[in-house]
């Protein structure tokens, strides 16, 4: 059943996972360094990704004996990792940087990463799976309006302003960490 505030919390937290207005210094810097970056070949790419990943996640898990709310409990010190990331501006986790700038570098695992993943299946033990799909289909549109459009809005915000909408995001992430470890981690105790 479509849920318009289960399509909404999704959007968030995927939004801020993403955090493609965050990465608009490194996409800016792919795209002095190679030239041209197909947006809708990578924004493409990362959504087939994320919707593979939905349902076959579920399916990778049980192959392996790993329950979805234990995934959830896990995703949520992965999310929180990646909010305190944003928030103090420190690196936890450490990316290589890419040779060239194609569909690899930046549908994943920049868009579709690891913090995505965990988020889509911490959010399917939660919300219905057409509610997740509308809300992974309105961020790939977001973030292929942000690719398109990087060198514009990175002059319009300024290094200032991307660092703030960072923070913020970081605390909205945090806030969803907090929520989905203890929704999840009474189920397993």
């Amino acid at each position: 059943m479509i849920d318009p505030k289960e399509i909404f919390t999704a959007s968030i937290v995927l939004l801020a996972v993403i955090n493609i207005v965050g990465s608009i210094p490194i996409i800016i810097s792919l795209r002095e360094k190679v030239g041209h970056i197909e947006s809708e070949k990578a924004s493409i790419i990362a959504a087939i990704i994320m919707i593979s990943f939905l349902f076959l996640g579920d399916e990778i898990l049980k192959i392996i004996g790993v329950d979805i709310n234990s995934f959830a409990v896990a995703g949520a010190l992965i999310i929180l990792f990646l909010a305190l990331e944003m928030i103090l501006g420190i690196t936890i986790f450490k990316n290589e940087a890419p040779k060239t700038a194609s569909i690899v570098p930046i549908a994943f695992p920049m868009i579709a990463g690891a913090g995505t993943m965990t988020s889509l299946l911490s959010l399917r033990a939660e919300f219905e799976v057409t509610n997740i799909i509308i809300a992974i289909i309105i961020n790939i549109f977001f973030v292929y309006i942000i690719l398109r459009s990087s060198k514009i809005i990175e002059g319009w915000l300024g290094k200032s302003g991307i660092n703030i909408i960072q923070k913020v995001f970081g605390i909205i992430l945090l806030a969803i960490a907090v929520k989905l470890f203890t929704s999840n981690i009474g189920q397993l105790l």
